[in-house]
This record gives structure tokens, C-alpha cells and sequence, in this order.
């Protein structure tokens, strides 16, 4: 595993992180009520804070490795040190592995190099 397929070390502290995920949340649902959407149709589609912690360090980690999608195997080595470096956020991972719930519109979907 090279340096850039691992999440980068704790940026900040969960608190912090949580605090960030559930300020973009109050702006996602505040853009869709503007809109006019209804929330009971919504809400349910919408991340948690800690699935939303975990697609932002997700995307941290996509950056720092010059913006290429990973591929199965590194999309689940980055979510699995995630949950090593945060183990507050391993229910979070593993949803978002799809190990548990339903997937919903804005799941990351990863598809298996054709290569």
C-alpha cells in the first residue's frame, strides 16, 4: 500500500470534523427546502453526519492522490484505515461499504477496473 492510498493522519478531531459534516448538512437541507422540495421525501436520502465525515475524508484522500478515483480494492483501504484512524466512525464505514442498509442515491459507487 503506498503513502497516498492511505487517509491522510487525523486532520483534525472527530468533534471538529462532525461539527463541519453538520454545518454542510444544515446547508444541503436549507438549499432543497428553498427549492421547494419536500424534506419527508428528502431527508431520508441524505447522508448521516459521520457517513458525511467519512465521504469528506474520503475525498481528501482522492485529492491528495492527484484526484483519481480509487478502485474497489483502494476505495476499501481508504475506508478501512478511516475506521482504524476514527473508530467512533467504523458503523459510518460500513454502511458506506454497504454491508448494512439500503444503498441510497448519493452512496459512492465503485465499480471493478474492466482491466
Amino acid at each position: 500500500m503506498t503513502t497516498h492510498e492511505q487517509t491522510p493522519r487525523k486532520r483534525a478531531s472527530l468533534e471538529l470534523l462532525r461539527a463541519e459534516a453538520t454545518d454542510e448538512l444544515s446547508v444541503l437541507v436549507d438549499e432543497r427546502l428553498r427549492a421547494g422540495e419536500d424534506p419527508w421525501e428528502f431527508m431520508e436520502d441524505l447522508p448521516t453526519v459521520d457517513e458525511l465525515v467519512v465521504l469528506m475524508l474520503r475525498a481528501e484522500n482522492i485529492a491528495a492522490n492527484g484526484g483519481s478515483m480509487p478502485n474497489a480494492a483502494r476505495h476499501y483501504r481508504v475506508l478501512r484505515q478511516i475506521a482504524l484512524d476514527y473508530p467512533p466512525l467504523t458503523r459510518a464505514v460500513w454502511r458506506l461499504l454497504g454491508e448494512t442498509g439500503a444503498p441510497r442515491r448519493w452512496d459512492a459507487v465503485v465499480r471493478v477496473d474492466a482491466s
